[in-house]
């Protein structure tokens, strides 16, 4: 046990102290945040480049029933100057030219823009829902109905916001959010598919680094191969778990940065709109009341029992999946000489895992499926599944029945993976089958 632990210390200091550890710990929540942020980011940026449309109305109805926008500019001209525009438009100083060639309610792809260059879908969805909207405000015209306009609008001025309860076993009563379940499902099924892979592929990478140098060779003659393998598995998984506890108190850092400015009662009103207007100045104080309000909602919503439950089921499902796989990558890294050999064994073995990423997306609609389930019992996809229900808060019995089977398939791994190991570890230059693994399984210890 003593030689196990100093193979670990070994392992776990020498993989702390690299480079790549250090940069990984301190980018890795910055880079999920931007995950997060950027698509939202760039799905608000608006076109801010200038354009000069011309519109040529050969049915003379649709006369200025296009919107110009700060930066797009409508010119609506003649239908005798149709025939130039084609070879002249560029020359007049437009970026592209519409003709409208037909009644839109008879024949409605009776129009087309023309350019040089592709149109954006911003600037066709400007041009359409003009368009559409003046067309069903003639539609409804047509009816002759009066007040029809109030109607529509009175109509129109429907909107539900179903509030989720979350009901306590003493009656109490919580607000919740199906949305932020869902994205804290996602976030942990990602996490521990991500590390689980990641960490595990080190484990067989670590194991053909020291067989391809020979140095297992000395290593061996001082502990048993099956020490070595456990070493490694451990040790390694320990730096996962220090840089999964990095990430955490990192994220929790950002989080109380956010809430202590952006959120009601952490500082006086001025001083968060002083911060705030530091940071964007073009953002007012309206802006600044709506977004502390929202993000007061989301805070409020997440249920903080819920939030350590998934936190210990994350640390439990993590390590079960990592050293299942582990157990199974350092075999592999035994049995082969090089990377490219081990591509025939690798891909079978995360087959499972990349499958559980598709179970998630049905587990969001349905938690309490019988994919779900047995997905979450079998334990090459039960770290991913069971962690994406999680948040759902599946019965407790089904739970501890997926860890157990989780912890009972390790187990057995382990023991699999080692009967291989021992025998693959020492073995050069030789082309490794499936066959031959399962005689390496069979072959009985001296």
């Amino acid at each position: 046990m003593n030689k196990i632990s100093l193979i670990i210390k070994r392992e776990y200091i020498t993989r702390v102290k690299k480079k790549s550890f250090v940069i990984m710990s301190i980018v890795g929540p910055l880079l999920f945040s931007l995950m997060i942020i950027l698509p939202t980011w760039f799905a608000s940026m608006d076109n801010t480049e200038e354009m000069n449309i011309a519109v040529v109305d050969q049915t003379n109805k649709y006369d200025q029933q296009i919107e110009d926008t700060e930066y797009i500019k409508f010119l609506w001209l003649k239908s005798s100057n149709k025939e130039t525009l084609s070879t002249e438009y560029k020359e007049q100083g437009y970026d592209a030219y519409i003709v409208i060639h037909d009644d839109l309610l008879k024949t409605p792809d009776a129009i087309n823009i023309y350019s040089d260059a592709q149109i954006t879908m911003d600037v066709k969805r400007h041009i359409s829902r003009n368009l559409e909207d003046f067309l069903e405000k003639e539609k409804l015209e047509s009816y002759q109905i009066d007040g029809l306009d109030a109607i529509i609008e009175d109509v129109h001025n429907v909107d539900i916001d179903i509030k989720t309860i979350k009901l306590g076993d003493d009656g109490s009563e919580k607000e919740s959010s199906t949305e932020i379940t869902m994205v804290f499902g996602i976030i942990f099924a990602l996490m521990v598919y991500m590390f689980v892979l990641m960490y595990g592929t080190q484990v067989m990478r670590g194991v053909m680094e020291e067989k391809t140098n020979r140095i297992v060779e000395v290593i061996i003659s001082s502990v048993k191969p099956f020490q070595l393998m456990m070493g490694k598995i451990i040790g390694i998984a320990m730096v996962a778990l220090t840089q999964f506890l990095i990430w955490v108190i990192l994220s929790f850092g950002v989080a109380s940065v956010l809430s202590s400015v952006f959120l009601d009662g952490a500082m006086p009103q001025n001083s968060q709109v002083e911060m705030v207007q530091g940071m964007n100045t073009e953002m007012d104080q309206a802006q600044t009341t709506e977004f502390a309000d929202s993000l007061t909602k989301v805070f409020e919503k997440i249920d903080l029992s819920t939030l350590v439950y998934s936190l210990f089921a994350f640390m439990y499902l993590f390590i079960g999946g990592y050293l299942l796989y582990a157990s199974l990558f350092a075999a592999i890294g035994a049995a082969v000489d090089s990377e490219t050999d081990s591509q025939q064994f690798v891909l079978p073995i995360i087959m499972p895992l990349i499958l559980s990423m598709y179970v998630v997306m049905g587990v969001f609609k349905n938690p309490g499926s019988d994919l779900a389930f047995w997905f979450s019992m079998i334990p090459f996809t039960s770290p991913v599944v069971m962690m994406a229900r999680i948040p759902f808060e599946p019965p407790l019995w089904e739970v501890i029945l997926s860890m157990v089977i989780l912890t009972a398939s390790f187990i057995f791994t382990t023991w699999f993976a080692g009967r291989i190991y021992r025998v693959g570890i020492l073995m050069y230059g030789k082309k490794i089958s499936y066959k031959e693994l399962w005689k390496w399984f069979r072959y009985s210890s001296k």
